[in-house]
């Protein structure tokens, strides 16, 4: 898939120029071709991984982590090691970024050590903040709006099991949460038709729906958004879900669990789906809460291939952002 890669870079007016030095904040920042250009390259990185061993030599990335973290703490820092780079890891879960020193501070100290900074937080705003006052590029790598490189991993496995995105029927069912926001955008990038299905009071912001709806405009994408986790999962080619309550909402729980329980993925729901459809949760797993162990260890189950492909689309995404893509040619 390299070289249609890098045709798309070439084609759109120097596409590949234009990403280095940018931010990643939500998937709304990208164009389509961009998003296309990222999940070719992923799968470049991923097929030819020595291609690229040095492509990032001397970089250094930081990441400073509000939340705790196994896939997405271990994936950037794997991905950036093996391109040549380095990663510095700073635990913030007992001390919110701007509360000891100002965003705008740490920013302008950062920028002079570091290429690049990943966040992982509870506001949006604090990524969005970093990134106004960093000259280096800042990655989204999840806060409590909009979890982007999830999402990016997620088409990049849909694409490796169908060859195609494009006019693909995603459904996903659940939360309207971070994670179920950058899916609908991803979606509506890449041309898929996406359904929502989530109780009353639980579906997604309406302005994130009404982002992907313009994008969707553009790509030929239909978003939906229901009641009904049968309807919505009705041909479904992709089946996904999430936790049902997310960190920073934990004393919800008890509340929310009656509510999600006509949303659990279980065989009778999943039954509704496409004969060749797939399952996907973005890990971790309340095991017969949102999904039953029958589907999340299922043979429809692509959940560990989700988990490895975050290491292979962040690789790609901090080459373009980075400028390294080029040295893989």
């Amino acid at each position: 898939m390299a070289s249609k890669a890098f045709a798309v870079l070439e084609q759109e007016a120097g596409l590949g120029e234009a990403l280095a030095g940018r931010d990643l904040c939500s998937i709304a920042d990208l164009t389509p071709a961009e998003v296309a250009a990222i999940l070719d390259l992923a799968h470049d990185v991923k097929s030819d991984p020595g291609k690229y061993r040095h492509a990032l030599d001397a970089k250094q990335m930081v990441m400073f982590f509000e939340k705790s973290s196994l896939r997405t703490r271990l994936t950037f820092e794997t991905a950036i090691n093996t391109l040549g780079g380095n990663a510095i890891f700073v635990d913030q879960t007992q001390s919110p970024l701007g509360e000891r020193e100002s965003l705008a501070d740490i920013a302008r100290n950062l920028e002079r050590w570091v290429s690049v900074i990943v966040l992982r937080t509870y506001a949006h705003e604090t990524i969005t903040e970093m990134a106004q006052y960093a000259s280096v590029p800042v990655i989204n790598a999840l806060s409590d709006l909009e979890h982007p490189c999830q999402a990016l991993a997620d088409f990049m496995t849909i694409q490796e099991r169908f060859g195609t995105l494009k006019g693909l029927r995603f459904t996903y069912v659940g939360d309207g949460n971070n994670v179920c926001h950058s899916l609908m955008l991803t979606a509506a990038q890449v041309g898929a038709h996406c359904t929502i299905g989530t109780p009353k009071n639980y579906a997604p912001k309406a302005d994130i729906v009404a982002q992907a709806r313009a994008i969707g405009n553009i790509t030929g994408s239909d978003i939906t958004v229901i009641n009904d986790p049968v309807v919505a999962v009705n041909g479904a080619d992709a089946v996904y879900t999430d936790v049902c309550t997310s960190m920073g909402f934990e004393h919800e729980a008890t509340k929310r669990a009656p509510i999600f329980k006509p949303y659990q993925v279980n065989e009778a729901l999943l039954a509704h789906a496409a004969p060749h459809a797939v399952f996907m949760h973005c890990l971790p797993a309340h095991r017969n809460a949102e999904v039953t162990d029958a589907v999340l260890d299922g043979p429809q189950s692509v959940v560990f291939d989700q988990a490895e492909n975050r290491m292979h689309a962040q690789k790609a995404l901090l080459l373009l952002l980075l400028g390294g893509a080029k040295l893989g040619k």
